[in-house]
């Protein structure tokens, strides 16, 4: 019998990070709770994911479901100049899913019944047995061990290191995605079967096919990207992540509740500057969306009965594609150190603190280092290995 068996364990946060490591905790024993603080199933507006090993391997090691069925493929990455000629070409092979088919995979395999939405957690204390979570609602929920897997806001990050803030990278990232098929015939075989790059001054975009919300097929797949755009801190700053509605956003603006004057000169832009099929893909996009592109890390992963993982422990920029990869990392990483301590939690997480806090820095530096290049040193050269995605480091 696991030392697990009788336990408990509670998962705030029911993004993919949480899902996964929920999911690897109930195979070691614990009666698992997954908290999530949206009133719905959650929604990842189409946006992309490249599938690293440790991001799928929940699924090529322990679920029943065919992780090809889950994602797309494409056999390059190729640099675009300003007349779409290829600048640079190099055969590498990755595999995307999109983040609504992934999480709906997830949820799937852990089931709904301890999956509770509409939970905002707002507190957590502990003694020596257990760690208490506190919500707005006033439920609370005991367990053996609390994980915070909830993003870059996390409530659990600022609980264990209280002096860890968001620091604006400078820059923001324009996303969204166009049904491929609907693109003209001469940018789908350009782009369908390689990660695109068109790098401008002071600027870049990365774009790749992906699932849609209805299979991996011709006609389902999307053609999703990310543009990183400079937008000074301030009053400029602020005055953009006002949406339609009057609310502010601190992270990203919903698809649709961008302000239409913003939408205009993006796509005006896009047509100005970038190779000509990467701007046929963004002035397309019926519903672009704006991600806040900052960094923040914690100098503590564990306390006691409690962990942090992914996002909440340290939120990576986006340009080593390796943020679900991290949260998936450390939650098989904090699997295995529950295994080896024989039941003894908080000896767990003091073994498993020290390499994630390591990964995390690793990571941290080399995105911020690539974002520099790219949006402030212009030197994010075609073909450079050190710009290649990667979680340990760029693929070689």
């Amino acid at each position: 019998m696991s030392p697990y068996t009788h336990a408990r364990a509670v998962v705030i946060g029911g993004s993919i990070g949480g899902l996964t490591t929920a999911l690897l905790l109930r195979d070691l024993g614990f009666e698992v709770d997954v908290f999530e603080r949206t009133p719905t199933p959650l929604d990842g507006r189409g946006g992309g994911i490249v599938l690293q090993p440790d991001t799928v391997r929940w699924f090529a090691e322990r679920s029943n479901q065919d992780p090809e069925a889950l994602s797309t493929a494409t056999e390059y990455v190729q640099y675009l100049g300003a007349r779409n000629e290829i600048v640079h070409r190099e055969r590498r092979h990755w595999t995307y899913t999109s983040w609504g088919t992934f999480y709906r995979a997830l949820l799937a395999d852990f089931g709904t019944a301890h999956y509770h939405l509409g939970e905002f957690a707002c507190g957590v204390s502990q003694d020596a047995d257990h760690a208490t979570v506190r919500f707005v609602s006033g439920r609370r929920a005991a367990a053996e061990l609390v994980v915070f897997a909830d993003g870059i806001t996390s409530v659990g990050r600022r609980v264990l290191d209280p002096e860890s803030t968001m620091e604006y990278s400078g820059y923001v990232g324009w996303r969204g995605t166009v049904p491929e098929h609907t693109l003209p015939a001469d940018v789908r075989e350009l782009m369908g079967n390689a990660i695109s790059y068109s790098v401008v001054p002071h600027s870049h975009i990365t774009l790749y096919p992906i699932p849609g919300e209805t299979g991996t097929g011709p006609r389902d797949r999307l053609m999703n990207y990310v543009w990183y755009r400079n937008v000074p801190a301030g009053g400029e700053l602020a005055e953009m992540l006002i949406d339609k509605r009057g609310f502010t956003g601190s992270v990203s603006l919903h698809p649709g509740q961008v302000q239409d004057r913003y939408v205009d000169e993006m796509r005006e832009t896009a047509a100005k500057v970038l190779a000509p099929a990467a701007a046929e893909v963004v002035t397309a996009t019926e519903q672009p969306y704006v991600q806040v592109v900052s960094d923040v890390r914690s100098a503590k992963m564990a306390d006691g009965r409690i962990a942090l993982l992914g996002d909440a422990a340290s939120a990576a920029r986006p340009h080593a594609a390796a943020g679900t990869a991290k949260a998936a990392a450390d939650g098989w990483a904090l699997a295995d150190a529950l295994t080896a301590a024989d039941g003894d939690i908080p000896a767990a997480l003091r073994k498993w603190e020290p390499a994630q806090l390591e990964l995390g820095a690793r990571l941290l530096a080399r995105v911020k280092d690539m974002g520099e290049r790219s949006q402030f040193r212009n030197t994010w050269t075609p073909g450079d290995p050190d710009l290649r995605f990667g979680l340990y480091g760029p693929v070689r």
